[in-house]
């Protein structure tokens, strides 16, 4: 086994006030988003310009905020949103989900690219490759925490994490998913999009790429204790929500490349 680096998941504490490495990943997510938007606003053809960068972050990170707090009480906790209902707003208590803030910047797009008058497929296709970075940095806060760790698991870089309960050597998981649906998407929608695509192709190869790997990475994640699994005995939730994803992604694919358009 591989010796859990124990972090401390508050990285500042000031009397009550603490600020935890999670919330500080959003932040770093957000700070590149703005660098890499601002890097690629100044190339020739984009849709929005250098000046509106600013703005298209502000609206993202609403998105994000909103959209993945409302997306994990209904993915992944409407019982407990039914009866209580005041939960949602107790957000120091936790729980984001990426689907949720995924619909939720979609959204806000729609609203940026409708105030300003840009094509909402050209934004989005502007947008996707800022997006999995922000998600590997994420991931790192997740391990920090000693949140969705992995399954029960006895490979050489297997650890167990201090506040497992149970004590088992498992997968980091969430290691996994900052190498896939972080760094290894990021590597691919950077590439692809550095030349000049169809509108829609880059957000339908983020939506398929981001299904896969994320359903991919779920196979080593243990599955929320609330929950369990919900199809077949291995179908996780994170799964079954990846897979209009999958089917997003081919479709927008198929209109980017289709024979009549081209």
């Amino acid at each position: 086994m591989i010796p859990y680096p124990d972090i401390n998941p508050v990285a500042l504490a000031f009397g009550p006030i603490k600020i935890h490495w999670y919330g500080l990943t959003y932040i770093a997510g957000l700070t590149y988003a703005w660098w890499l938007a601002r890097h690629r606003a100044a190339q020739p053809s984009t849709p929005i310009h250098r000046d509106q960068v600013d703005d298209l972050i502000f609206y993202a990170a609403i998105g994000i905020v909103l959209g993945g707090r409302l997306g994990y009480a209904f993915f992944y906790g409407f019982e407990r949103l039914i009866l209580d209902p005041l939960w949602l707003f107790r957000v120091w208590e936790g729980g984001m989900a990426f689907h949720g803030g995924l619909l939720g910047v979609l959204m806000a797009m729609a609203v940026f690219a409708w105030q300003r008058n840009i094509h909402w497929g050209r934004l989005m296709d502007f947008v996707a490759p800022l997006t999995p970075l922000g998600l590997a940095f994420g991931r790192l806060g997740n391990f920090i925490g000693q949140e969705l760790w992995g399954r029960a698991a006895n490979v050489p870089w297997a650890m167990v994490f201090p506040g497992d309960s149970l004590g088992l050597a498992r997968h980091p998981s969430q290691l996994y998913q900052f190498a896939l649906e972080g760094c290894l998407l990021f590597v691919v929608l950077l590439w692809f999009s550095r030349e000049p695509r169809p509108t829609w192709a880059v957000s339908g190869l983020f939506l398929l790429g981001y299904g896969i790997l994320r359903s991919a990475a779920e196979l080593f994640r243990e599955p929320d204790a609330h929950i369990g699994f919900d199809a077949l005995g291995w179908i996780t939730r994170g799964q079954l929500l990846c897979m209009p994803m999958l089917v997003a992604g081919l479709a927008l694919l198929y209109v980017a490349y289709r024979p009549a358009k081209r």
